[in-house]
């Protein structure tokens, strides 16, 4: 099959892959898995049939861990776990992991009453987290739920489409406050939220939870300013099956005499269990971190993360700057200062149009943007 394609098609007679996730790789990546899928480094098999405890599997983890380390300039008093169960399965996982926290029990045993967790719901994936926490048992402080928005038709209505000002955010008592949960980019709202609004407004004290799963390698992080990252990896990373977790170490530690701290916590969503046994206390998701090995020293040839938020901000002005040239054509509900730059949201006049951009879209190749 020939390898030089016409202009509107990519290599391998492949199509332009607009789905938030499972999301498109790297195709010099997808490459490299190909040639070493039925015999991995002349290890004679593949890493699919690979057990995690080999040599080789070591080096594989091993190396992924250090990529992704020096990509996001992670500091040594982070960890970095490789989990499974998505965005999801974190959303859980923060709960407990911080309500098992030495320094969380010691602060809520000092108040005298359950800390409260302060999330701010800018859409669809901030909103699950907020839904998961509440069913196991937390008590959940709204810092603000999107913002008020007036139809003429339904009357007022709750919006995500932008943010409301700092000022107006009902942060907890940071004595009250286990932690700040916040998702940086909400994939089907099409909203971003500044990591420095966020980390500016709280304090420094309290624990700041991102989800970065759609935005994860598309920026620099200061991740020295969280207490964690969370990430599934089918959006932006590598296949489906593994999620990161960056988390501070001292949020790992754990008063080993208060048993009640993780009578709750399943091994399989506990932080500390799985740094313990670097990240392989069972069986890995072996293929999918490979495979984010791979994507994390392809970020590195392209010239880090900061080559890559260049490039993101280069494709998205291309099309919003459409967007904003023919407004009697297209609309972009979200706010201009926090329309995402991953996930860009707009509309036609009617659905009739709509369907025939689709429509048309298809025929040049063009999948998912819908």
């Amino acid at each position: 099959m020939s390898q030089n394609p016409p202009a509107d098609r990519p290599p391998y007679g492949r199509v332009w892959n607009f789905s938030a996730g499972p999301s498109t790789l790297p195709v010099s990546v997808l490459e490299e898995v190909q040639r070493d899928l039925i015999n991995y480094k002349d290890n004679g098999l593949s890493v699919m049939e690979m057990s995690h405890r080999s040599k080789a599997y070591s080096e594989i983890i091993t190396n992924a861990e250090g990529t992704l380390r020096r990509v996001l300039s992670v500091p040594d008093n982070y960890s970095i776990l490789f989990m499974q169960g998505g965005g999801t399965g974190e959303f859980a996982a923060t709960y407990l992991n911080l309500f098992a926290s030495k320094s969380v029990r010691e602060k809520q045993s000092k108040l005298g009453r359950q800390l409260r967790c302060d999330y701010l719901v800018t859409g669809t994936w901030s909103k699950g987290g907020l839904k998961e926490v509440t069913r196991l048992g937390a008590i959940p402080n709204v810092v603000f739920n999107g913002i008020e928005s007036s139809d003429k038709d339904h009357g007022s209505a709750i919006a995500y489409t932008s943010l409301p000002p700092v000022p107006e955010w009902n942060l907890g008592k940071p004595e009250e406050t286990a932690y700040v949960y916040y998702c940086e980019n909400e994939t089907i709202h099409g909203l971003e939220t500044p990591s420095s609004l966020v980390l500016d407004a709280v304090d420094p004290s309290v624990p700041v939870i991102c989800d970065m799963s759609s935005s994860m390698l598309s920026h620099p992080v200061d991740v020295s300013r969280f207490g964690a990252i969370i990430a599934g990896a089918q959006k932006n990373m590598g296949p489906a099956g593994v999620t990161i977790v960056i988390v501070r170490k001292d949020l790992l530690e754990r008063d080993e005499s208060d048993k009640d701290a993780i009578q709750r916590l399943p091994s399989v969503l506990d932080w500390c269990y799985f740094d313990k046994a670097g990240s392989m206390p069972n069986t890995p998701p072996t293929f999918a971190i490979y495979v984010c090995g791979l994507v994390f020293k392809w970020v590195e040839t392209q010239g880090g993360v900061s080559a890559l938020e260049r490039l993101r901000k280069a494709r998205a002005d291309l099309v919003y700057n459409a967007i904003d040239a023919h407004p009697d054509f297209f609309s972009g509900p979200v706010d201009k200062r926090y329309r995402s730059a991953m996930n860009l949201v707009f509309n036609l006049p009617t659905p009739e149009l709509e369907a025939e951009f689709i429509a048309r879209a298809a025929k040049r190749n063009m999948i998912q943007l819908k």
